[in-house]
């Protein structure tokens, strides 16, 4: 597994094959970036995450919520959720990541994790609501934690420390070949807000 700690090369792809991964560090100053995970945390209609799994019904301590330009649906973990109309930051931070990319997007899944003992399991984001093949763009606030990538072929490894404030971007052909995760760690006791920029297809 090779780490990158705080490599911030936007140019660079964090992924050896099978796909594409630039990190941009930290795009916001601290204040400005705190400003933001202050009002992500008290603005945001957050709800527990639901998930039917061999046709049991879980709700995870993990929150999240769905934005987007219109009230678009999207399924996972069959489950559907129909999007909220943008808030004024979130507007904001669309369009600063618009710009720092030259990407669009039509939507935004947020998720709020209350400490390091929540966490998210190896998965892909390829579910045929979103653009196939389209760049995510994950914006980081709160907590520092670990990121990290698995070939579902070759299961090699690839891990980043996301920061404060911190912007990755997954496209290509990343989500067919790559599994991503969150790994727990009990160790963080902060919490963290990510914000999942994607683009949904009618």
């Amino acid at each position: 597994m090779e780490l990158f700690s705080d490599l911030i090369d936007p140019n660079r792809n964090l992924l050896p094959v099978d796909g594409i991964v630039n990190y941009y560090g930290k795009i916001l100053p601290y204040e400005k970036a705190h400003q933001y995970l202050d009002c992500l945390l008290h603005t945001i209609q957050w709800q527990h995450d639901e998930a039917v799994i061999f046709g049991k019904k879980i709700t995870t301590k993990r929150k999240v919520a769905w934005y987007g330009n219109e009230h678009y649906q999207y399924t996972y973990s069959n489950t559907t959720k129909q999007a909220l109309i943008w808030t004024k930051e979130l507007s904001e931070l669309k369009a600063i990541i618009e710009e720092k990319t030259g990407e669009t997007f039509n939507s935004c899944l947020l998720n709020l994790y209350h400490s390091g003992e929540e966490g998210m399991a190896w998965h892909s984001d390829a579910e045929k609501d979103l653009k196939r093949h389209g760049a995510i763009a994950s914006l980081s606030f709160g907590a520092e934690r670990r990121f990290s990538f698995k070939h579902k072929q070759t299961k090699s490894k690839v891990s980043i420390l996301l920061g404060h404030g911190s912007l990755l971007v997954m496209k290509g052909k990343t989500q067919s070949h790559w599994l991503h995760s969150l790994p727990k760690s009990k160790t963080i006791s902060q919490p963290r807000i990510n914000l999942t920029f994607r683009t949904i297809v009618r």
